[in-house]
């Protein structure tokens, strides 16, 4: 802190823009909500002015939906701000239309953004992107996904590793391989999903998860919609009616998933 009581930090101006942007506020926007100047904002989010008025910082966290803590030091907050979205598609152009953008959006912003997918759908999704391929992690699910505790093991460890490296925001687009996995495989992975939104709920991460209706039973695809609090349909990103509450998920000593959730482990029916 400064002398004067104001708070230095070089992350402020990132992390401003990134909470700014990932709401789809304009400076102009966030200055009538936070009742602060256009040009204040502005050099704020340019590192301009690098020693911010704690009144500053309360007004521009408040209206954002983050805490001062992770605007200053990245720290994250107690309020959600995990979007864990699942999308259900039946082409590859559906996932690669909707993957690509997402993932561009996020370099454009200096996030991370990390793919883990199958080799088949990590080539179509590199195609797509061209040159900004180099800056996404493309990791093959095969490596990640082999078991629910390791695969959130490996999440935290990337989210906090990106984080502590700079990047404002963490974007993921992820598949699991469910296609011949046994009954009792399934229930450990679907717990998982519910799971992830309580882990990960505080952690500024944006996750894709992608559903192929072309090799997964219906049941799994409606699985989804119960462990996924918004979806990706035609007309954009909707809150599922589905959602179940994954409260009583839990990781037990071993890094087993269990618990008895009823949101997490039952599919839930149209």
């Amino acid at each position: 802190m400064s002398p004067e009581g104001q708070i230095e930090s070089s992350g402020i101006g990132i992390r401003l823009k990134a909470s700014r942007e990932r709401l789809g506020w304009s400076r102009e926007e966030l200055a009538v909500r936070s009742a602060l100047s256009w040009s204040a904002i502005s050099q704020v989010e340019a590192g301009r002015r690098r020693n911010v008025r704690p009144q500053t910082l309360s007004a521009l966290a408040g209206a954002l939906g983050v805490t001062v803590d992770y605007l200053v030091d990245g720290v994250p907050p107690s309020s959600t701000m995990l979007e864990h979205r699942a999308l259900v598609y039946g082409t590859d152009d559906e996932f690669v239309d909707v993957a690509a953008p997402f993932l561009r959006e996020g370099i454009r912003r200096s996030e991370a953004a990390l793919v883990v997918l199958k080799a088949r759908n990590i080539e179509l999704l590199r195609k797509r992107l061209g040159s900004d391929a180099a800056a996404v992690e493309f990791i093959e699910a095969e490596r990640w996904y082999s078991d629910p505790g390791a695969a959130i093991a490996a999440y935290r460890a990337l989210v906090t590793a990106k984080i502590e490296a700079g990047a404002p925001w963490v974007r993921v687009v992820g598949e699991l391989l469910l296609s011949g996995k046994s009954e009792r495989e399934i229930a450990r992975w679907t717990r998982y999903e519910s799971l992830f939104n309580l882990l990960f709920a505080s952690s500024p991460v944006t996750v894709f998860c992608l559903y192929d209706t072309r090799a997964l039973p219906e049941e799994i695809v409606r699985m989804a919609l119960s462990t996924h609090p918004h979806t990706i349909g035609r007309t954009g990103i909707e809150s599922s009616s589905y959602y179940a509450d994954p409260a009583g998920v839990f990781l037990d000593s071993q890094g087993e998933i269990s618990g008895s959730g009823s949101g997490a482990t039952t599919p839930v029916s149209r």
